[in-house]
């Protein structure tokens, strides 16, 4: 079972994680999400268990303080896989002719 751990304090670290977490059972990894311009945590990681375990690590886990910050522990949801090129900013479109913008587009209109 993948576990998402949240509301995490920022000092807390993958073994202090698989610390918690091991009172419950055997932690087949535990990490936590770093920002990877400052490297430092992201507030949130997650734990890998077995079943049984994991369903008892959350249960008995949510709303516990650790640091000073109530965890959110709840069930992993599986990764959406994001669409590949276009859309969004500055993506997708593209073409046309560059010397109009936006602001004489009236003046392209043909009557």
């Amino acid at each position: 079972m993948n576990i998402y751990v949240g509301n995490l304090n920022y000092r807390v670290g993958d073994a202090d994680l698989k610390e918690i977490f091991g009172e419950y059972g055997d932690v087949i990894s535990a990490r936590i999400i770093m920002d990877k311009a400052t490297g430092r945590s992201r507030g949130f990681g997650f734990v890998e268990m077995e079943d049984v375990d994991g369903r008892r690590a959350l249960d008995e886990l949510n709303g516990v303080e650790v640091q000073g910050r109530e965890l959110k522990v709840s069930e992993a949801r599986v990764k959406e896989q994001r669409q590949q090129g276009g859309g969004g900013y500055r993506g997708g479109g593209g073409g046309g002719n560059r010397r109009f913008n936006n602001r004489d587009r009236d003046s392209r209109r043909e009557y």
